[in-house]
This record gives C-alpha cells, sequence and structure tokens, in this order.
C-alpha cells in the first residue's frame, strides 16, 4: 500500500480530494480510494474497510491523515470516515471515543498556501505574501460585508484572450461556477480556433444488469440517450480540433499522470485513438494515446442506468471551478455571468494562481452590486471547533 513512511518510522497518509490533486502529493491517493468511500455518498454511507485487513491495520498505525482540498467534498465523506476510524481505533490505547476520528491526528485545513511558497523569488517574496494573506481572508470570508454565508467582494481584472501558441494552454485556463456556462465558453472558443474539425458519436445503451426493465427500451431509445449531457461524462457529438486543450473524465493509469482532471492538448484525431500530450502535473508533455472507452454515469438525477461508449475527454479552454481543484496555473481567468453558489468556492478559484498578476476576471453587473464585486459564500460556523 502507497503511504509515505518517515525515517523514524511514522506513517504519513498523503489524501486529496481528486485524483489531480494526489497526483501533488508524494504517494498520495484519492480519499475514495484510500478510505473506501462509496462514490454516491448519504448520510448513512460508511468506509468499505473491514476490521482486521491490511487496510484498517495501515489505518491504525498511521500517526499523521493529511487531507488536500478538504472542502471540495460532501461532509458524509468526513462522517464516514469520523466512524470508520473510530470503529478502528478501538482497540488502540490511543482511543478517544470523545474525539473526532477516533483521537486519530488528521490535517483538514493549512494556514499557509503551499502553493504561493514554491518557486516564489525574492524580489516577489512581499507580493507573494499579501496574495496569500488577501486569499485567506476571502477563504475564511473576512473581506467584503459582514454577513455570514454570503459577503461582497471586489475584484479586478478582464478575461484572458485565446493564443494559437502551442505553449499557451500549459498554465492557462478558464473558470466558471457551473457546468452549463463552461460549456458556453468551450463551444464559442471551440468556433473560432482554426482548424478543421472531426466528430465522434458516442454509442449509448441502456444496462440491462444494472435492473432495469425490458420495457424501457422502447422508452428510453437511442436518441433520447444521445440527448442526455451531465457532469462527468462526455456528450453523445464530441467535436475536436488538433490543438484544443482536453480533460480526461476517467483514470486511465495513474501513475502516468492520465487521471480524472488531467489536462491535455491534442494532437491527433485518429479513428480509434486519439494522440494528445500531457499539460499538467509531472508528467507533463509525455503523449498518450486515449481510446474509447464504456462510461456509465453516476448522476443521480439521470432517469435511467445507461452506458456511453466515447472518448472519455471533453474539450477544456474552460472548466467548472470544482473541477480544478488541485491544479496550479500561471493565468487563470475567471467567468462569472452569475456569483459562486458554494461554501469556498470562490477561494478555490483565487487560489489557484501565484499572484494577483496571473488573475483576470470578467463580471456581469448584477441587480444591487457594483460592476466589479461579486458573492462569496463562506459559513463560518465551520471554521467554529477547528483547532490550529
Amino acid at each position: 500500500m502507497s503511504a509515505e513512511i518517515r525515517s523514524r518510522g511514522d506513517i504519513v497518509l498523503n489524501i486529496a480530494s481528486s485524483g489531480i490533486a494526489s497526483l501533488l502529493l508524494p504517494n498520495g491517493r484519492t480519499a475514495h480510494s484510500r478510505f473506501k468511500i462509496p462514490l454516491n455518498i448519504t448520510e448513512d454511507s460508511v468506509c468499505n474497510i473491514k476490521p482486521g485487513s491490511p487496510q484498517a491495520m495501515l489505518l491504525l498505525k498511521a500517526k499523521l491523515i493529511i487531507w488536500d482540498e478538504a472542502p471540495m467534498v460532501s461532509r458524509y465523506c468526513y462522517e464516514a470516515l469520523d466512524k470508520c476510524l473510530g470503529d478502528i481505533m478501538r482497540c488502540s490505547p490511543t482511543y478517544n471515543k470523545d474525539l473526532p476520528f477516533g483521537g486519530k491526528v488528521v490535517v483538514l485545513k493549512l494556514t499557509k498556501n503551499m502553493r504561493l511558497s514554491v518557486g516564489t523569488t525574492a524580489s516577489d517574496q512581499d507580493e507573494t505574501e499579501q496574495f496569500g494573506e488577501w486569499l485567506l481572508k476571502v477563504g475564511d470570508g473576512l473581506i467584503g460585508d459582514n454577513m455570514d454565508g454570503e459577503s461582497e467582494i471586489c475584484l479586478p481584472g478582464d478575461i484572458v484572450i485565446p493564443s494559437s501558441d502551442q505553449n499557451f494552454f500549459k498554465a492557462r485556463t478558464i473558470l466558471a461556477p457551473t457546468l452549463d456556462i463552461v460549456e458556453e465558453v468551450n463551444n464559442h472558443l471551440l468556433a473560432i480556433i482554426p482548424g478543421g474539425e472531426k466528430l465522434y458519436l458516442s454509442s449509448d445503451s441502456i444496462c440491462m444488469d444494472e435492473g432495469n426493465m425490458k420495457s424501457q427500451l422502447d422508452l428510453y431509445g437511442p436518441e433520447l440517450l444521445n440527448s442526455i449531457n451531465c457532469s462527468g461524462l462526455p456528450p453523445h457529438k464530441l467535436i475536436l480540433k488538433v490543438g484544443v486543450p482536453v480533460m480526461l473524465l476517467r483514470n486511465i493509469d495513474q501513475s502516468s499522470g492520465l487521471c480524472n482532471g488531467t489536462r491535455l492538448q491534442v494532437r491527433k484525431l485518429g479513428n480509434h485513438v486519439i494522440e494528445c500530450e500531457v499539460l499538467t502535473g509531472n508528467n507533463v508533455g509525455h503523449i498518450a494515446l486515449i481510446p474509447r472507452m464504456n462510461m456509465v454515469p453516476t448522476n443521480e438525477t439521470v432517469p435511467v442506468r445507461f452506458q456511453r461508449r466515447q472518448f472519455p475527454i471533453i474539450v477544456s479552454f474552460a472548466m467548472t471551478i470544482n473541477k480544478s481543484q488541485g491544479q496550479t496555473l500561471s493565468h487563470v481567468g475567471l467567468y462569472f455571468p452569475r456569483p459562486v453558489f458554494t461554501h469556498g468556492q470562490l477561494y478555490v478559484a483565487l487560489s489557484r494562481v501565484k499572484n494577483k498578476r496571473g488573475l483576470k476576471v470578467l463580471l456581469m453587473n448584477h441587480v444591487g452590486m457594483s460592476a466589479n464585486s461579486t458573492i462569496n459564500v463562506v459559513y463560518r460556523e465551520v471554521f467554529e471547533k477547528i483547532v490550529f
């Protein structure tokens, strides 16, 4: 099992909320993988770890658990882990039923932005420190008015414009709050980028082994299945051009950096595989051949369980803020035709860069708000019992 073993024998588990973030940690794993947390999490969910198993023994011996990008997952994930560690730690002399996670030390929030400390020059140190302090205040909801939950803060800048430079997209992206805004931006930029396009159609069919009745075959025909679009699933009609940035939607080979959220750039468009160059992580510049895959959406709003066979990628000039977690970029454009809507979402968007110079923002003028301000959603009660 992958874990970071200190020289004195202590075991530290590096965990992240996404595959991209896990690649940035030494021997990192996603929380769902390490703790066997169900993908469709509910308040009654439990970690699928059996007592006495190697996984349980590893958690028992671990001295420290570091969870990166912790605010980006459901509270039910932490509640499931709390119950799991409570059961595992009952046989340990350090067990404390009155403490969270059975008394195990779990780091969920850092007060120092580690992204800013990497590669910072002496001349930029003051500016970097000021930017880091400003980001922490945004994350804690201390900038703007004194409302709890939502506050109005001012942001400078304008949007970035794509370039034909092959290396332009390696450290640049546009972030937006919702999937429909992202799709709008991607479609617009794809249309104005020069070059011939290639259309890939998916093959969709109902999953008969998922408990669907045969009568649903007539109700949910191919045309209806083709029209379904949801998060984490490529579209039925996938239009690509050479040079276009794309994002992986499935884990293919995590050791090679090919996991859900990895950004790539299209090099060749074949009939059976798509050749791409990796743009993010420790494998920048590596060439990957992306095949078609069978994908079943886990979105609970989809009325029927069905399978889509398609290339597991989407155009990625822009991406949702949640999808950007774990990524470090030099230039980010924030496009907010409407404000963010979840706790910590604005902080995640702003903290993808190392300084304000790499941050460009385009805001729409909402009723009752100035043209250079937007909503920051922070529920401060979540910090009340956090020990620093």
